[in-house]
């Protein structure tokens, strides 16, 4: 596993908008060396007009100026720092500092702590398929096109997932990966007293119904498997009323493979 740092950077706020961050304190110091606004603006990479709306923002939210345009001289006049704006260069690049040494604490605290960066990685991913579950490759079962992936989820359920060749080896998914499996909730089936019928289904995740809404059309089921992790559903309130869905009663989850999708960090 490549190392893995804490990083972030510093900006303040004003007024609900971003009054400060390190470009605009790049703009500032630059203008503060050279006089001038248009040798500032390319030192930093912007545009005439970019570095001027940028200080006029940074000038309207601060309680005094921090950039004034001055005349007269050899040069014919350009533009400076306040003292505010020094000051505030200042305040801004000691904060910097100050973070840095955060960052550097947090380092040394989670070193080693591969478990919590993979957790932070999960908990970050946005995605709207509404089931998301973290898991281990049990097995690959190769086909001729396709093959069929199990996962054993974190809590001991096992789903599986038809991938493409092409998938499973560009993912590199063989037994003992580390994935993900995701699932949208309008694919997954709820069902009640299934006895002896038989599904095409490759995944029948059996639990109890531990969140229920009811909704104008649809309805949300949740689902608590034996191993701590849930499944949600959604479905019609018709179909919910026929199940006789609430908290409390057992139900099973049915998903078909193709309905699963699997991926690695």
């Amino acid at each position: 596993m490549k190392a893995v740092k804490v990083s972030g950077k510093v900006h303040l706020e004003m007024a609900g908008r971003e009054f400060l961050g390190v470009s605009r304190i790049d703009l500032l110091e630059k203008t503060r060396d050279l006089g001038s606004i248009s040798r500032a603006a390319r030192a930093v990479g912007i545009s005439y007009k970019t570095a001027w709306e940028q200080i006029e923002t940074m000038n309207n939210l601060a309680d005094r100026p921090l950039v004034v345009r001055t005349s007269g001289g050899r040069g014919g006049g350009g533009t400076e720092l306040t003292d505010a704006g020094h000051a505030l260069v200042r305040r801004f690049r000691a904060l910097q500092q100050e973070h840095a040494r955060f960052l550097s604490a947090l380092d040394q605290v989670l070193e080693g702590s591969s478990d919590v960066f993979q957790l932070l990685r999960r908990i970050g991913m946005k995605v709207s398929a509404r089931n998301l579950w973290a898991g281990t490759v049990k097995s690959v079962t190769p086909g001729a096109v396709n093959d069929l992936v199990t996962l054993e989820l974190s809590g001991g359920a096992p789903i599986a997932a038809v991938v493409t060749r092409e998938s499973v080896e560009a993912l590199g998914l063989i037994a003992g990966t580390e994935a993900f499996a995701m699932v949208k909730s309008s694919s997954v089936i709820i069902a009640r007293e299934l006895g002896a019928a038989r599904l095409s289904a490759r995944n029948i995740l059996r639990g109890q119904v531990v969140r229920f809404t009811e909704g104008a059309v649809n309805s949300e089921v949740t689902l608590q498997l034996s191993g701590g992790n849930t499944v949600s559903a959604t479905i019609t309130l018709e179909s919910a009323r026929n199940l006789e869905l609430r908290e409390g009663v057992e139900a099973c989850a049915v998903i078909k493979s193709s309905c699963v999708i699997v991926g690695v960090h």
